[in-house]
């Protein structure tokens, strides 16, 4: 015997029992909704309620776990946020990061190589090359106070012969390597005035901080990448352009072995 799907009616046969349901709409409701509990006969009666109530199911999964998203952009916002990104996994500390850059520069960064790199004359420990380069291009380490970026630079252009990393300048242009200081005359109503680049600042420490930042300087180096033509005011920018491998010119681990010749004089990165 054959039922109906909905009342208790019986046939002799399949064929008379969907013609019974047929007749009547007797059909139990196959499709439900995937957010509330209603149920329908047709799928496309229950796709276009979807579509009107917005009461689609989440389809977007995290790749760490079980949680589901509407939209891309909320999964990728939930995994930024508890770094559950799994393409680009660092084992040793379980995170997650969204591209391998991210990847790299976690695993370049203090996590991971903490105090990897010191001063070659105080003995300072950093973390990295470019860290080293603007301890010494600010003047700030103790067993070297005559280095600052200028000189620094000066040294380094006399054994670059071939040119690997610096400018051949025609002439030293003092006036845009000289040290600038502001007054409170740079007040202009509403911050502290660069009279050089017109951005404004809170306080007057944070604009001489600006001015005695190589932001206003010659650019003296350049990467020495293929196809790459940044070029850097400081030493310490080539070297955290370099860090970051983002021209391929080398690698971060090459550019630490590289910075210490090169800050004494040893050798040339590229070279």
């Amino acid at each position: 015997m054959y039922e109906c799907d909905t009342c208790n009616r019986y046939f002799g046969s399949q064929a008379a029992a969907n013609q019974h349901m047929n007749a009547l709409n007797h059909w139990t409701p196959t499709y439900e909704c995937e957010t509330c509990s209603n149920e329908y006969y047709d799928e496309e009666d229950c796709w276009e309620h979807m579509d009107d109530e917005q009461h689609w199911g989440p389809r977007i999964e995290c790749e760490a776990c079980n949680a589901m998203f509407h939209s891309h952009q909320d999964a990728r916002r939930h995994m930024d946020s508890l770094n559950h990104w799994r393409t680009h996994w660092c084992r040793s500390c379980q995170r997650g990061f969204q591209n391998l850059n991210n990847l790299r520069m976690h695993q370049n960064g203090a996590a991971h190589r903490a105090n990897s790199i010191c001063c070659p004359f105080c003995q300072r420990p950093y973390t990295t090359a470019s860290g080293v380069a603007h301890h010494l291009e600010s003047a700030s380490c103790p067993s070297a106070p005559n280095l600052n970026r200028e000189s620094i630079y000066h040294a380094i252009n006399r054994l670059d012969t071939r040119g690997a990393i610096t400018n051949n300048l025609l002439t030293w242009n003092s006036s845009s390597n000289a040290s600038y200081a502001a007054t409170n005359a740079t007040w202009n109503g509403r911050a502290f005035e660069c009279y050089l680049c017109h951005r404004g600042f809170g306080s007057l420490g944070a604009l001489n901080q600006h001015l005695s930042s190589p932001v206003h300087k010659q650019k003296v180096y350049h990467c020495f990448g293929r196809g790459c033509e940044r070029q850097f005011t400081a030493l310490a920018q080539l070297f955290g352009h370099l860090e970051s491998e983002s021209c391929g010119a080398t690698k971060f681990a090459d550019v630490q072995r590289g910075a210490q010749g090169v800050l004494t004089g040893q050798r040339m990165l590229g070279v």
